[in-house]
């Protein structure tokens, strides 16, 4: 992290926020920044006063207040002030100095921040599975964007960068929603079990969403070429470079390493790099880890609700019984069936019995031999060493069970390669664990740079066909598209 002397100094624009007269400094710049939404930027002091006047709050206002407050938040920065000389006719007029005011950048953008802030719990965030897409679709139009003239380069990593950043904030910001302890609270009332089904549909579609396209992202990333990212890079640090700016132009070093970081923080999210886990399958085990504990929620409020039935329908037959007896004696005999003696006498004590019936007495039962051991620090039980049991004939059993299944997996992989061809474009329907096996061949061979793999069996394999020719592949639980490649067996 490099420590400028921009980032050291502090930030006086924000003081309106938190001081002793901020109830008044508020409205006068949300004034301010109402009047900036609609265009008209330059105000006078008593467009200021005439508009807080009109709120019964500021009923004992004055204009010198008025004065004194824009003379504040125009040293702190907030204001822009510029004397009004047009309409001057004396020389007293002129150093009265009738100024106009108008808003700083920084105060527009604080503005913007603490409206957001205001609207949080309003607006709230969301999954959108849509941004993956696009995303997927972007990047694979990376190539011709080295080509492209640099507006449309421009363009394109503009929509990518704004999806990337959509997709972050709002899965964050979601999350921490189903976090919170309000989440907690709200997951253990009886109103939860109305919308869990909605919610866990919700989460499961994005998961699925996740899956199918971030192996697409992670594998179109890794085989784009860095010199061809380096010119779009480039081509995007140039036309930003030509932007005309009034105020400073920035240094073209800055503007790179941004560009530079912005594309590094979108390669680690979907992409992993030695031991360090991509952010997609972190979101993606962070996401199933919520859907667990939903349906954790739900189950337990389901078991609640049974078993508030259940003994609700045993208390009304057991008051059916006592409203049977005739007499207070027989009532009291029903009460020692049901709840038990009312003071029994208990001996305590792990005591083994010969049987199991309730109406052995204890004269019947065998003697109970309980060990006393001495009570002295000194003293410690034998230990009783047991052999180590001979496993090798169920090592032999387990061993032979586990080639006998993958001889069956092998031959039933093998039942789809047709002349040392595996074609994902002539497949028919397959099931889930013989499509997990070909993806993952296929991921293999996309992470080699000769795009080259090798199976669990020791058989080797390259691929063949681009990302350009698509198929779709059928599986039981569902189709999927994806790129018409070939693996090639070799002998």
């Amino acid at each position: 992290m490099h420590i400028t002397e921009q980032l050291r100094k502090p930030v006086k624009e924000v003081n309106y926020l938190n001081v002793e007269n901020t109830d008044r400094y508020r409205p006068i710049l949300r004034f301010f920044y109402l009047k900036y939404e609609r265009m008209k930027y330059w105000l006078y002091q008593e467009d200021v006063y005439e508009a807080l006047r009109e709120d019964p709050y500021f009923a004992h206002y004055t204009i010198e207040q008025c004065q004194q407050d824009l003379a504040t938040l125009a040293g702190w920065g907030n204001l822009v002030t510029i004397q009004d000389s047009k309409n001057v006719r004396t020389l007293e007029e002129f150093k009265n100095r009738r100024y106009q005011y108008q808003l700083s950048e920084y105060t527009v953008e604080i503005e913007r921040m603490v409206i957001r802030l205001e609207n949080l719990l309003v607006e709230g965030a969301s999954l959108e599975p849509s941004l993956l897409e696009r995303m997927k679709e972007a990047l694979a139009r990376l190539p011709q964007m080295a080509d492209a003239p640099i507006g449309q380069a421009y363009g394109w990593w503009q929509g990518l960068e704004n999806d990337f950043v959509r997709l972050n904030q709002n899965y964050q910001d979601y999350m921490r929603a189903l976090n919170s302890a309000r989440a907690e609270e709200l997951m253990r009332t009886q109103e939860f079990l109305v919308f869990k089904d909605h919610l866990i549909e919700y989460l499961r579609t994005f998961v699925k969403a996740l899956q199918q396209n971030a192996s697409m992202i992670e594998a179109t990333i890794r085989n784009a070429d860095s010199a061809q990212i380096e010119q779009i890079l480039e081509k995007i640090v140039e036309y930003e470079m030509n932007i005309p700016r009034i105020d400073a132009q920035p240094e073209h070093t800055a503007i790179r390493e941004r560009m530079h970081g912005k594309w590094l923080s979108i390669e680690e999210w979907f992409v992993t790099k030695g031991t360090q886990e991509a952010e997609a399958s972190k979101v993606f085990d962070a996401t199933n880890e919520i859907i667990r504990k939903i349906t954790r929620y739900a189950t337990r409020l389901s078991e609640m609700n049974n078993l508030g039935a259940n003994r609700r329908e045993e208390y009304f037959k057991v008051a059916e019984m006592f409203g049977k007896c005739q007499q207070i004696h027989e009532a009291h005999r029903l009460a020692a069936c049901v709840f038990g003696i009312e003071s029994p006498l208990h001996l305590k004590g792990d005591m083994p019995r010969a049987t199991d019936s309730i109406h052995s007495s204890i004269y019947e039962e065998d003697p109970c031999i309980i060990k006393l051991a001495p009570r002295t620090r000194t003293y410690h039980e034998k230990a009783n060493r047991p052999q180590i049991a001979d496993q090798s004939q169920e090592q032999a059993r387990i061993r032979q069970e586990l080639l006998e299944r993958l001889q069956r997996e092998r031959a039933l992989l093998d039942s789809y390669i047709q002349d040392s061809r595996l074609d994902f474009a002539a497949l028919p329907t397959i099931e889930p664990q013989i499509r997990d096996t070909f993806l993952l061949w296929l991921s293999k061979a996309l992470e080699n740079e000769h795009q080259r793999g090798k199976t669990e069996d020791g058989r080797t394999y390259h691929l063949e066909g681009s990302w350009e020719e698509t198929c779709i592949l059928h599986c039981t639980d569902g189709t999927f598209q994806m790129p018409a490649f070939v693996i090639c067996f070799e002998d």
